[in-house]
């Protein structure tokens, strides 16, 4: 991932380092596991971790000059550590084990990590969302379908919607997350044939993970599920972000990024606050769905595995991880930072519409006066399009209007915000229902 887009706490564990420190730690539990059970003598066990190498730049390139030799990360890093511990007791190292045991085990430590702090991000962002709902639950705003005016409704439900989206998205992940808290021992085509089954158990209690049912991989349905839960919690995001980015338009103007001191949003005309961070996100969010086919296409693999998978999963899955965690960062600070013009959205909703909003009240009331429901549909249809031409109010073209019979009590009640909006509070009683 290039830096621009990198989460440090993400990226840290993804790093090389960490990485064959993993391999490490389970190389070093597996000994441990068969000393358990008496097939190792316990000394040779305690031999082995006192005698570890220290996993650093110096043992990372020293396993890469290695590899260039061997054309295999993981026999050229058992080597490197079997080389520096120099004892009898090394030759315990990957005892029993394929490589696989030490790569999709170590992975799956890594992805849990990872989920763990994608979790926190999709955390923060429902309760941004969550706070900022409900200071807006009554802050009117013009209700929009296909782009154009619609009916009111407030800027606090739109959020309360996306809040309710991105708490479903949170689940998500963390169904993901249980699915790939999964490890194997189980050496080639997992059978057990040169490993105790016990081993795997004692080594992955030790890690936080549920051993798992293999044959020579851990099965790749469970990377594709985390993949289209990081895509869908992007999706989210790029959801929210198209929000912002409509009603951020000069046109309409109803929300505005946050513009810190010193910014510039065009290098060539001044007036400029350009919704760019709303439009990165948007980006991020293509690249996150890109990862889930190729996530799809490595669940077949020929026979008990093939390394087709490898090559994808060593670019997507820390990518993947990483971009999720940044945009959801991204995207809660942009909630919480975000300048809302509710002046502006109810000069929108009443003014610059010229009240179009409030064309099925009247509708409905017709209805209720006893007219027939096409004629009063055609009656407030030509004077909508009347005031459309006019630049007319619409309510005092329908006053105007002999055959409407309307009194201006009904048309009161028809243009009534309050009235229109009086359920909104049933937002807030969702709200209710999702646990920060």
């Amino acid at each position: 991932m290039i830096p621009r887009y990198s989460v440090p706490r993400i990226s840290s564990i993804f790093s090389e380092e960490a990485k064959l420190q993993r391999w490490l730690d389970i190389e070093l539990l597996a000994v441990e596991g068969w000393a358990s059970i008496g097939r190792i003598p316990d000394e040779d066990a305690a031999a082995l971790r006192k005698l570890a190498p220290i996993v650093d730049d110096s043992f990372c390139r020293e396993v890469a000059r290695r590899e260039e030799v061997t054309d295999h990360d993981v026999a050229a890093f058992v080597d490197v550590v079997q080389g520096k511990i120099d004892a009898p007791s090394a030759r315990w190292l990957h005892y029993g084990m394929t490589s696989s045991d030490v790569v999709d085990t170590a992975l799956d430590v890594a992805l849990v990590k990872a989920m763990d702090a994608i979790l926190d991000s999709s955390t923060k962002l429902v309760a941004v969302l969550k706070e900022k709902a409900k200071e807006h639950i009554h802050t009117p705003v013009a209700g929009r379908t296909h782009g154009m005016f619609a009916e009111p409704t407030t800027f606090g439900a739109k959020l309360a919607l996306f809040c309710l989206q991105a708490n479903r998205d949170r689940m998500r992940l963390e169904r993901a997350r249980e699915g790939i808290a999964v490890g194997k021992l189980s050496g080639a085509v997992g059978t057990y044939s040169n490993i105790d089954p016990r081993v795997e158990s004692y080594v992955c209690s030790r890690l936080g993970l549920s051993p798992v049912p293999a044959n020579q991989v851990i099965a790749r349905d469970r990377h594709a599920e985390l993949l289209w839960a990081c895509a869908m919690a992007g999706a989210t995001v790029e959801a929210i972000a198209t929000e912002i980015r409509l009603l951020h338009r000069s046109d309409v103007g109803e929300v505005q990024e946050h513009f810190a001191a010193g910014q510039k949003g065009s290098s060539a005309m001044p007036h400029k606050r350009n919704p760019i961070l709303s439009e990165r996100l948007c980006g991020v969010a293509r690249m996150l769905r890109g990862y889930v086919v190729p996530g799809m296409e490595d669940i077949t693999l020929w026979h008990e595995r093939d390394i087709s998978h490898s090559s994808v999963e060593r670019v997507v899955l820390p990518d993947a991880c990483q971009l999720t965690c940044y945009s959801l960062d991204r995207c809660a600070g942009l909630v919480e930072g975000l300048e809302v013009r509710a002046d502006r959205m109810l000069d929108n909703l009443q003014v610059r519409s010229l009240g179009l909003l409030f064309s099925q009240s009247v509708l409905l009331a017709l209805v209720e006066s006893g007219m027939d429901r096409d004629t009063a549909y055609r009656i407030v249809q030509r004077d909508a399009a009347k005031a459309v031409e006019t630049g007319k109010q619409f309510r005092a073209v329908l006053e105007e209007d002999d055959e409407v019979p309307a009194d201006s009590h009904v048309l009161d009640q028809a243009f009534s915000l309050a009235r229109t909006l009086e359920h909104v509070d049933r937002f807030l009683d969702a709200l209710e229902q999702v646990q920060i």
